[in-house]
């Protein structure tokens, strides 16, 4: 564990990533080189469900954000996608009120995960005609928020990796491509048409998959969305090298890595994504 960060500076800030089974701390500065300092990080044992309690990962903050340490600093929370949940929403024919797409979100989450929805909070990331929701367990953000309060911490986000990302990179994609993010051995699809988001899509990517692998799994998508498949897929993490060779008319390329990002633990590539922005 590192100390003497007492003083904040402008344009500095922490970030934290969680994944299931780590926490990984670092403070980011917009102006100031490093980019990246590694603060602490902190193992803790999964409940096996996101239904418990997450006390462990509550003593795990609480060993990586000392009492009296950081107060006063701003925190980014980034979470693993496995400790969430992401789903597409159609809108209602002739919905016109917030209130309507939020209970359409509502009976779509317990029909794909069979979770009652007051265990979890939700928010979304959404234009009006394709509304994107994610939800966290509450019993998370309650272990955060406390953490966060008792040191004194100013909370400025707690999302998902794949929210993250999208939130960050889309404004910027090809009108033709797919948004896709590979994070270990999943890779996350944002399926594209006519420039909106149309689904979310977390896929295992077997161990050595190549090229021929992922033109099968974005042709399958596709199908299974009903739209035409990609002719880029723009990245965010580390691509396997086979996906970058070309392919006719399809081609992929990585949209956003973070520097060393091999070498860092998967709580630790969470807490880089998106950048120091």
């Amino acid at each position: 564990m590192r100390s003497g960060f007492a003083k904040l500076r402008l344009g500095q800030a922490l970030r934290l990533g969680v994944a299931a089974g780590t926490v990984s701390l670092w403070r980011s500065s917009r102006w100031r080189a490093p980019a990246w300092t590694l603060l602490g990080e902190a193992a803790y044992v999964p409940d096996g469900t996101l239904h418990g309690d997450f006390a462990a990962l509550g003593q795990a903050l609480e060993q990586v954000l000392p009492a009296g340490q950081y107060a006063g600093w701003p925190l980014s929370v980034v979470l693993d996608d496995g400790l969430a949940r992401l789903w597409q929403v159609d809108v209602p024919q002739g919905a016109a009120r917030l209130a309507d797409i939020e209970a359409a979100a509502a009976l779509r989450f317990q029909s794909l995960y069979g979770d009652a929805p007051g265990l979890w909070h939700s928010s979304s990331a959404w234009d009006a005609r394709a509304p994107f929701f994610c939800a966290v367990p509450r019993a998370l953000l309650a272990q955060l928020t406390r953490v966060a309060a008792a040191r004194k911490l100013a909370l400025i986000f707690i999302t998902p990796q794949f929210a993250r990302h999208w939130n960050r990179w889309h404004g910027a994609l090809n009108p033709r491509a797919w948004f896709g993010q590979m994070q270990e051995q999943t890779l996350t699809l944002g399926v594209r048409h006519d420039g909106r988001l149309r689904a979310v899509r977390a896929l295992p990517v077997p161990t050595g998959a190549g090229r021929d692998w992922l033109l099968q799994a974005l042709a399958r998508e596709a199908l299974l969305q009903g739209v035409s498949a990609p002719a880029l897929l723009q990245l965010c993490g580390t691509a396997p090298a086979g996906w970058l060779a070309p392919a006719g008319a399809f081609h992929c390329e990585v949209f956003s890595t973070p520097d060393g990002e091999g070498a860092l633990s998967p709580a630790a590539q969470l807490a880089h994504s998106g950048g120091v922005a």
